[in-house]
This record gives structure tokens, C-alpha cells and sequence, in this order.
């Protein structure tokens, strides 16, 4: 199953767990790793399959004891799916969905930061 996805950028409170969700909500694969040369953050690049759509997991030290609000400067991700209905199988079976709507043909995964992040099919 494929994910697109536009690049946006992710600011987390604990990147290794992030990473392994998104590796395994998503199948993601981790493209690069940058720490900054004083340890204040550290970005992590994860592309889809084609190497095409990245995201960018970014872990900030200012932020590492308190959650990070990432409605005020984050745009709304959206996750297309190719094949909808096993997407939705399997993030059932993680336990990860917290909304869904299927007379609009959507629903949201929660990731461990609590980030909604919406899944839709493919649309024709």
C-alpha cells in the first residue's frame, strides 16, 4: 500500500518513537539524519518508497519536556492511500484511529505526539 503525502515538517517529543510509527503506520523509510553541532535539535528525513514525498521529523531541546503545540504553525496533513480500505485495516489493528467519517471517506490517525494526521483514498 502507498501513502503520498506533500512535505511538511513534524516537530516531536520523542523522535525514535516517532520514527518506528511512522516507519510502520506509513512505511516510511528514514532517507537522512542531522543532528545540529550543539545537540539543540536533530531532523530526521523520511521518504516514501519512490524517494518523492518527505517528511522532516524535528526534535527540538527547548522542547523536550513539554508538549509541542503544533497547531499554531503546522498545515493540515493529509495521508492518500491507494488502497483505503487495507490502510484502514491496518491502523485499526495498531489501534491508532481517532475519528473517522466514512460518508466523507476519511478518517485520522493519531501519532504518538497526538498530531491528527488525515487519511483519505485515492480520488478518480
Amino acid at each position: 500500500m502507498k501513502f503520498t503525502i506533500n512535505h511538511c515538517n513534524i516537530n516531536v517529543q520523542d523522535i525514535e518513537r516517532s520514527i518506528e510509527f511512522y516507519k510502520k503506520a506509513f512505511g516510511l523509510k528514514v532517507a537522512g539524519d542531522r543532528w545540529a553541532k550543539d545537540g539543540s535539535f536533530r531532523i530526521v528525513y523520511m521518504n516514501d518508497d519512490n524517494n518523492f514525498f518527505r517528511i522532516e521529523l524535528t526534535w527540538l531541546r527547548d522542547h523536550a519536556d513539554r508538549p509541542y503545540d503544533l497547531g499554531e504553525n503546522e498545515s493540515h496533513i493529509c495521508f492518500v492511500a491507494d488502497d483505503y480500505d487495507a490502510a484502514h485495516k491496518m491502523h485499526e489493528e495498531m489501534g491508532v484511529i481517532c475519528f473517522e467519517n466514512h460518508s466523507m471517506g476519511l478518517y485520522f490517525v493519531e501519532d504518538p505526539d497526538g498530531y491528527w494526521l488525515e487519511v483519505v483514498p485515492v480520488r478518480k
